[in-house]
């Protein structure tokens, strides 16, 4: 079970996917931005949340143009997991592996709080050990996560099964409360709420860490 964490300057969540990601019994090896290769084995890539180079221009749009990305996106493309949070969720979306933008929050504020996040699909090695419907408590702490695509991208979405999950109360304006979403193999996620912010004991909440769990247990049975 060996996982990356891709590091950018600015990125301020990437120890705690590692930690939540080792806790589950992952070898994770941190990868800076301008390393232009993965290390050889990995079965899962992680994107963490922050402000990579300070949000300038669009978030995750200088990012997405660091070296290390087209090996994570050759990585996908290959059937590899990828994780992209907050941050991460929005990087992924500047390199075309999932669709739609994120865009200001429809408040124009920032926000940071606990919201109510329902399961839309338990299809995934990232959402397999909920079942569809039940709903996890999860932080929240973005300035840009109102998700939005076009009318007929929202609908393959849906149609596909691939909405991961939704907020049970929209704290941003995201198109159809969408929280997160799969790739069309179902092996890349987005997500902006920080489920390794709720996989410890000491963060006073553990509703996040099934997500790591399952990841574990699928590598670890195959």
């Amino acid at each position: 079970m060996k996982a990356a964490v891709i590091v950018f300057p600015g990125s301020n969540c990437d120890r705690d996917l590692k930690v939540a990601l080792e806790a589950q019994g992952m070898d994770v090896t941190m990868v800076w931005h301008k390393d232009t290769t993965l290390p050889d084995g990995l079965d899962f890539v992680g994107i963490p949340g922050g402000f990579s180079f300070g949000d300038y221009l669009r978030c995750g749009a200088i990012a997405a143009q660091s070296p290390i990305c087209q090996s994570v996106v050759d990585f996908a493309n290959k059937g590899g997991y990828v994780f992209g949070v907050c941050n991460g969720f929005q990087i992924l979306t500047e390199t075309g592996l999932l669709p739609g933008a994120l865009l200001r929050n429809a408040g124009l504020k920032y926000i940071c709080k606990t919201v109510g996040l329902q399961v839309e699909t338990s299809d995934s090695a990232f959402t397999s050990e909920w079942a569809k419907g039940d709903v996890i408590n999860v932080p929240i702490a973005h300035h840009d996560g109102n998700y939005n695509a076009d009318a007929d991208t929202l609908a393959r979405l849906k149609g596909e099964d691939r909405v991961a999950f939704t907020y049970t109360d929209n704290p941003n304006g995201a198109a159809d409360d969408i929280a997160g979403i799969l790739s069309e193999n179902r092996r890349v996620l987005g997500m902006m709420p920080h489920p390794e912010r709720a996989s410890d004991e000491g963060h006073g909440s553990v509703e996040g860490m099934p997500m790591f769990k399952g990841l574990a247990g699928m590598f670890a049975n195959a």
